[in-house]
């Protein structure tokens, strides 16, 4: 799976979880024996990430939010979880 198109909807896999860790003061994703630690942009994206939403609305969102958002490096943020099977996402 990839990342084709502004209209796909990205969602966090079955195996992974998105969560607070309050002895880190972060937000982690945790994969099978894996824990990322994310920073607040990073948590925020897949946050949004509900299966729902398409990538351009989640980009949409974040430029609500953010000051300076670069649309690419978020498509490519969401791109590697892809790839790394931590993100899915349904084709529009």
């Amino acid at each position: 799976m990839r990342i084709d198109s502004d209209a796909d909807r990205p969602h966090l896999a079955p195996h992974v979880r998105l969560t607070f860790d309050s002895a880190r003061e972060r937000h982690v994703l945790l994969a099978p024996e894996t824990v990322s630690v994310l920073n607040d942009t990073g948590a925020t994206i897949l946050g949004l990430c509900d299966g729902e939403r398409t990538v351009a609305e989640i980009v949409a969102e974040l430029h609500r939010r953010y000051d300076r958002v670069v649309d690419d490096e978020v498509r490519r943020f969401l791109a590697r979880l892809v790839a790394k099977r931590w993100v899915e996402v349904s084709h529009g």
